[in-house]
């Protein structure tokens, strides 16, 4: 079991595990429509981060995918910030 340096990266670890699984789930192991509305309210707290905060976020997604050996859950994890719209404001 991992050791996490900030309660942050462990909480998104967790974040990344659930929508990881949700993604990868088949029609017949979740309803679509309830994986939708998980997705849609995920994103839309993270629309609510601070400038910082999203900061953050992106620079743990990185991390975790530079340690990450599983090439598909790395390009999950490259493609987080802007499939969860961290990037939409960070211009």
């Amino acid at each position: 079991m991992p050791v996490y340096s900030s309660l942050t990266h462990a909480l998104a670890a967790a974040l990344v595990d659930v929508l990881w699984f949700i993604e990868g789930s088949e029609d017949e192991q979740m309803d679509p429509d309830d994986a939708v509305k998980v997705l849609e309210g995920v994103a839309h707290v993270i629309s609510k981060l601070s400038s910082d905060q999203r900061s953050e976020l992106i620079d743990l997604l990185g991390s975790m995918a530079e340690a990450e050996s599983d090439p598909a859950r790395r390009e999950f994890l490259e493609g987080f910030p802007e499939g969860f719209g961290l990037l939409d404001d960070a211009v």
